[in-house]
């Protein structure tokens, strides 16, 4: 497999359209119709809803799952909406929590720490282990931010753009990498895209927000020439956030500095 389907492993800015980008400037120009032209790129922004944040007290795991359930719940809601309303394939996603992943799920390798999230595309399932370091302060909104992003994985699944990234050639290791930056960056943006489809949340302000951009910095999910500069998802995430619009998620024509 090409890519690692995973969430944010750790912890809990407006740019210029991808859209507009020069594809030839990219180090590594992608040419996959699916990839670079999807019509999720036209069906415009999502639409506005409302979704409603359980309470979690400090170090409840049972209360965490019960949370990114729920988020789970609204962003079917919204996605399953924009998807069929567009003419687009929609299907709900499965979701499963585990104390403990095994070493191996879905063909993957999985991760040693205590809190992360996987999507499996052939069964279309997300799975969360939710450890001590997502619950240590769960009043922010990293547990939401997660769930948004991770149902990135699904979307792209369901629009043909998994099956696109994992047909779409490469030569060197740097190519692949790059890939798997457009790929990972692409998430997060539509994880944006949907924040901005239910915000405000009941409770919340900018100084949330500005927050979870913040807490982007103590991110250990990986390494950054698989999944982007903390700049560079910075910049993805508020981008989908500005326009609350999949369309501007077109992670595959961007220039190479833009997912570096």
């Amino acid at each position: 497999m090409k890519s690692l389907k995973t969430a944010v492993l750790a912890c809990a800015l407006v740019a210029p359209l991808a859209g507009t980008a020069n594809a030839s400037a990219a180090a590594y120009p992608v040419k996959h119709p699916k990839l670079i032209a999807n019509p999720l790129y036209e069906a415009g922004a999502l639409p506005t809803t409302t979704c409603a944040e359980k309470p979690v007290r400090r170090g409840n795991v049972k209360q965490a799952r019960a949370y990114i359930d729920a988020v789970i719940a609204c962003l079917g809601e919204t996605w399953g909406k924009h998807l069929t309303d567009a003419g687009l394939t929609y299907e709900k996603v499965k979701v499963r929590h585990m104390n403990k992943l095994p070493k191996k799920w879905c063909g993957y390798e999985t991760d040693k720490t205590d809190s992360q999230g996987w999507y499996c595309d052939k069964t279309r399932t997300l799975v969360f282990q939710v450890g001590k370091s997502w619950v240590k302060d769960p009043s922010d909104l990293w547990l939401f931010s997660v769930s948004a992003s991770m149902y990135g994985y699904h979307i792209q699944n369901l629009v043909g753009i998994a099956d696109a990234y994992e047909a779409e050639p490469y030569g060197k290791k740097a190519e692949l990498h790059e890939q798997n930056r457009r790929n990972s960056l692409q998430t997060d943006c539509l994880g944006g895209a949907f924040m901005k489809s239910v915000w405000p949340l009941e409770g919340r302000t900018t100084k949330d927000w500005n927050y979870l951009m913040k807490l982007l910095e103590g991110d250990a999910r990986g390494e950054e020439r698989l999944y982007g500069k903390t700049s560079a998802r910075r910049s993805w995430i508020k981008r989908g956030f500005a326009t609350g619009d999949p369309g501007s998620c077109n992670t595959w024509t961007a220039s190479a500095s833009k997912v570096a």
